[in-house]
């Protein structure tokens, strides 16, 4: 078996950027080229851990891809994602989709959710219509964004991909930006979980939204709407954990043999989410297995707690923690996201018919604005300092 050592680069932004990296990408994904390491901004948290961390391990051929996950948690994994992968996903959700079409590229190209929109136009042979996101994801943009994609001449079905932030802010925005979203013949969200009230407004508008569940592990989502795709079985385990059995499965994490013996377990990557199935046999995600407050010797689901508390009006976001108490062990506080004045009295009384007596956050912390990681996920690490030290 043939290694050679990824190419690290900056993810790239703007159009420019993003043609010379297809380029490479192609090369990769047909395994003529080296496999791609595309790196967040110089400062950011995450390149910090990469190259802190000073690895310098050869991959094999196969690989295209080598992608930190979110790091929303801790300290990134390096995802090493193979070609095949990488293609079976596209197909895979382009079939899903109605076929393949033209992508609007909106997310950073830091994860794989970007990555995958520049990965499916590579395979569908249709280049990315692409957001500078230099500046932040701006509506305006959007705007422009779609009336190009939708301008190129063709019948092929136009998507795009967004994280739940970036939907809210257009539907907030009304007007153009949700007219952008609605001419789409899918918009897939993912990233993080989103409110059902959001979900619920994009319905109403118009949008064609698909929920995506996955990781970068999987290639990205690999669940539609809670069914999975053809060829892939999710399962749950005594302790409610998801696995994922899939072709699209990564190949383990670059420079973690111990990382990648516990994740790929028997063929099936051993998630870090709980999840049920309803009664249609559709997945719900319940929250990270470590997304736990031990408040008096209770169990307090962290993702419960947040779901009641941003169903609540002029909430816009929640993260709750577990802070030390000398008498309880820890106690439930969240930091809130809130569109102008809030009422705390209201929130306590709507969430008493909600939660547990243990599950109520016995204090608010109400922000105007939040830290998001690239990915879309709150960036807990930051926000914790932000509302606490």
């Amino acid at each position: 078996m043939k290694h050679s050592h990824p190419i690290a680069l900056d993810a790239p932004v703007g159009r420019r950027a993003v043609a010379t990296f297809m380029h490479q990408l192609d090369a990769a994904l047909s395994g003529d080229g080296r496999a791609l390491m595309p790196l967040p901004a110089a400062g950011s948290p995450i390149r910090k851990a990469i190259e802190s961390a000073e690895i310098r391990d050869a991959v094999p051929r196969e690989i295209a891809l080598v992608v930190p996950t979110s790091g929303s948690t801790g300290r990134p994994k390096l995802s090493m994602l193979s070609g095949t992968a990488l293609r079976t996903s596209t197909t895979m959700t382009h079939e899903a989709l109605g076929g393949g079409g033209r992508w609007l590229l909106a997310l950073p190209t830091t994860h794989i959710a970007g990555l995958q929109v520049l990965t499916r136009s590579v395979v569908s042979g249709f280049p990315p219509v692409v957001m500078d996101l230099t500046d932040g994801f701006r509506v305006r943009d959007l705007v422009d964004a779609t009336q190009t994609l939708l301008s190129d001449i063709g019948p092929e079905p136009r998507y795009t991909s967004l994280v739940p932030t970036q939907l809210r802010r257009v539907l907030d925005a009304g007007g153009a930006g949700v007219a952008a979203l609605v001419a789409m013949d899918a918009v897939l969200l993912g990233g993080a979980s989103a409110p059902s009230e959001l979900v619920a407004r994009a319905h109403e508008s118009g949008i064609t939204l698909v929920q995506t569940y996955g990781m970068t592990e999987t290639c990205g989502g690999c669940v539609y709407d809670g069914v999975p795709l053809p060829g892939v079985t999710v399962s749950i385990d005594a302790s409610s954990r998801i696995r994922i059995e899939s072709p699209t499965l990564f190949s383990g994490y670059y420079h973690d043999p111990e990382g990648t013996e516990a994740a790929l377990v028997d063929g099936c990557f051993v998630t870090d989410d709980l999840g049920e199935f309803d009664a249609q046999g559709r997945l719900h995600v319940l929250g990270r297995i470590d997304d736990v407050i031990v408040s008096g010797g209770v169990n307090v689901s962290r993702a419960k707690v947040e779901r009641a508390i941003c169903e609540q009006p002029q909430v816009r976001d929640a993260v709750v923690f577990g802070q030390p108490d000398e008498q309880w062990g820890h106690v439930v506080v969240a930091v809130v996201l809130a569109d102008g004045d809030l009422s705390l009295d209201a929130i306590g009384k709507a969430l008493r018919t909600r939660l547990e007596n243990h599950e109520m956050p016995k204090r608010f912390v109400v922000q105007q604005q939040l830290p998001y990681l690239a990915s879309g996920k709150p960036d807990r690490q930051a926000i914790q300092e932000l509302a606490f030290d």
